[in-house]
């Protein structure tokens, strides 16, 4: 009886160990933290909910964030995301180096690849100047219909264009369909492997004039090293780093901002 109780508090203890270790990784280890997250609880949440959780993020807006106000609906995203659910926003630490970065450029027409739920296009949005707009693209439907309630309920759905749909298909489109000249201001946000080719496509398509920036997330973790060694080595841009966090955690990320010098 006593051997058995010692094995049973032996296998206890290893299992609580386990977990602590498992604990430490998720917290500073963004491989771990993005499994966890996104694999493992995101599934059984869902399942157990039988709802997405960006449907749950934009329940809790509705519910919680003041109608029309930009602010309230951020704070309201940044608080559930910091404190409930992990979601790939761009976040409260990096959304103070976008926001610098579009009040320096002060766009009359911007693009955003990579909409999810439409935080940084209300981040955006909100700073824009009275008759400059801001189109987003969202590949994932359920996404881009979460993202239009969530700009709708910022009050900020006059300055923004939500177009569905695959970049690579939409940026050709964007002189001819959407009347757009050149871009001021470009912030890449959706899959990494696609930063490149997208920044060539916008170039082939004129898109960029001298002095148009952009503006690229998660260029640490996840990465997107192909990126960073064809504009740092791209004589048509000047580059600047700018170190952080992931989003809502303690992981090391940072972005890249470049200028088209023409």
């Amino acid at each position: 009886m006593l051997e058995s109780s010692s094995v049973l508090l032996f296998i206890v203890f290893i299992l609580l160990f386990v977990l602590l270790v498992f604990v430490v990784l998720i917290r500073k280890n963004g491989t771990a933290a993005l499994i966890w997250n996104e694999i493992i609880r995101e599934k059984i949440t869902n399942f157990i909910m039988n709802q997405s959780k960006e449907q749950r993020i934009l329940n809790f807006v509705l519910q919680n964030a003041v109608r029309g106000d930009p602010c309230s609906v951020l704070d309201t995203i940044d608080k559930y995301c910091s404190q409930k659910e992990w979601a790939m926003n761009v976040g409260d630490e990096k959304g103070l180096i976008l926001d610098k970065t579009v009040e320096e450029v002060n766009p009359s027409v911007a693009l955003e690849l990579g909409t999810y739920c439409g935080y940084s296009a209300v981040r955006i949005a909100r700073l824009l100047k009275a008759g400059a707009y801001l189109l987003t693209v969202e590949f994932n439907p359920e996404f881009a219909a979460i993202a239009k309630q969530m700009i709708e309920f910022a009050g900020v759905q006059d300055k923004v264009k939500l177009l569905e749909g695959p970049s690579e298909e939409i940026i050709p489109q964007l002189k001819k369909k959407y009347e757009v000249d050149t871009l001021d201001f470009v912030f890449l946000d959706h899959w990494k492997d696609r930063y490149t080719p997208d920044t060539v496509l916008l170039q082939e398509c004129n898109l960029l004039r001298k002095g148009s920036v952009l503006l690229a997330d998660n260029i640490i973790f996840p990465g997107a090293p192909e990126f960073l060694n064809y504009i740092r080595n791209n004589p048509h841009f000047q580059c600047t780093n700018y170190p952080s966090h992931l989003e809502y955690m303690k992981v090391g990320d940072a972005m890249e901002k470049a200028v088209f010098l023409g």
